[in-house]
């Protein structure tokens, strides 16, 4: 048998749950845990062979780096460089998210493999209950990137873990579906006092200009310091097709607003509502009988920037 096709543990979002998890994190297995943005796939991030385990479990490309995952601001200073920008962005967005990329501590203890090789790290503090609790439990930085397969559409609810990873986890926490659906913002803050979106997320643009005082800098090279950088990725395994205005015959129209579609991302044509849902859908359409795939135009702005680059990397696919 496939190992995809068999089942990993489903733990309920409950104290005999989170010591569960906490137990299996502990010995280094993984462990797929929901947070307000999506499903992570979480294992200690200071052990090399619990990281290794994520990256074999996701197939996902080794120069890719992992989110570090703290209870509180007083855990991620213990691993990164803050400066006064970084605090305040912590005081701003935290619990929240809002990944930060900064300096890795001389001697924090996470895996080399975590980072990629470089000398920052991405790191928050997420708000989700579940993902607090466990990270509470176990007393450990967890590395969670998305709990997929790499490349492919994130995960909203505990079936599509299952559905994407199987056995390949050793248990998922079902914590329901994600509010937020959509990866959280990346954020690096340079050393010249600049900074940059490297993933656009719910948290944006405009509300982390109002914090640092100024607008960021434009992401002008190619270079891979966070995770959802890559060119293709949140692919459904079919041909994608933007700003659709109706369906053509072979295509699962997903809607917005006025465009009804075979299934509406909003049909109010709230962004917000949008990204919750954007993930869920691009499963439904991927397991549609159509063979391809048209998605309504997305405003581009606020929210809808950080819901058009992740339909741009799926187009890409």
């Amino acid at each position: 048998m496939d190992p995809a096709d068999a089942r990993p543990a489903r733990l309920a979002a409950d104290a005999a749950g989170f010591a569960r998890s906490a137990a299996i994190l502990e010995t280094g297995r993984l462990v797929a845990l929901p947070t307000e943005t999506v499903y992570g796939l979480a294992a200690r991030a200071d052990s090399a062979d619990a990281v290794a385990a994520i990256y074999r479990a996701k197939g996902r490309p080794s120069f890719n780096p992992l989110i570090v995952h703290v209870p509180d601001c007083a855990a991620a200073e213990r691993l990164a460089a803050f400066d006064a920008r970084a605090r305040l962005l912590a005081q701003r967005f935290w619990p929240g998210p809002l990944t930060m990329v900064l300096p890795l501590l001389p001697g924090a203890t996470i895996a080399a493999a975590v980072t990629a090789g470089l000398a920052t790290i991405a790191i928050r503090v997420p708000a989700h209950p579940v993902m607090r609790a466990v990270l509470t439990a176990c007393g450990l930085p967890l590395a969670a990137p998305s709990a997929n397969r790499s490349g492919a559409v994130s995960p909203t609810t505990a079936e599509h873990v299952v559905a994407s990873l199987g056995a390949r986890i050793d248990a998922v926490v079902d914590g329901g579906a994600c509010a937020a659906g959509i990866e959280s913002t990346i954020v690096a803050l340079r050393d010249d006092r600049s900074w940059q979106i490297l993933r656009p997320g719910p948290i944006a643009h405009d509300a982390l200009a109002e914090v640092l005082g100024c607008p960021a800098l434009a992401v002008t090279d190619h270079a891979i310091e966070a995770p959802g950088q890559l060119a293709s990725h949140y692919a459904p395994g079919k041909p994608v097709r933007l700003d659709a205005l109706e369906a053509a015959a072979d295509e699962f129209l997903i809607g917005f607003g006025a465009i009804s579609g075979h299934a509406s991302l909003s049909p109010r044509g709230d962004p917000a509502e949008a990204a919750s849902r954007l993930y869920a859908l691009l499963h439904r359409a991927a397991a549609a009988p159509e063979p391809r795939i048209a998605i309504a135009p997305i405003p581009d702005h606020g929210i809808g920037t950080a819901i058009n680059d992740r339909l741009r990397r799926a187009a890409a696919g």
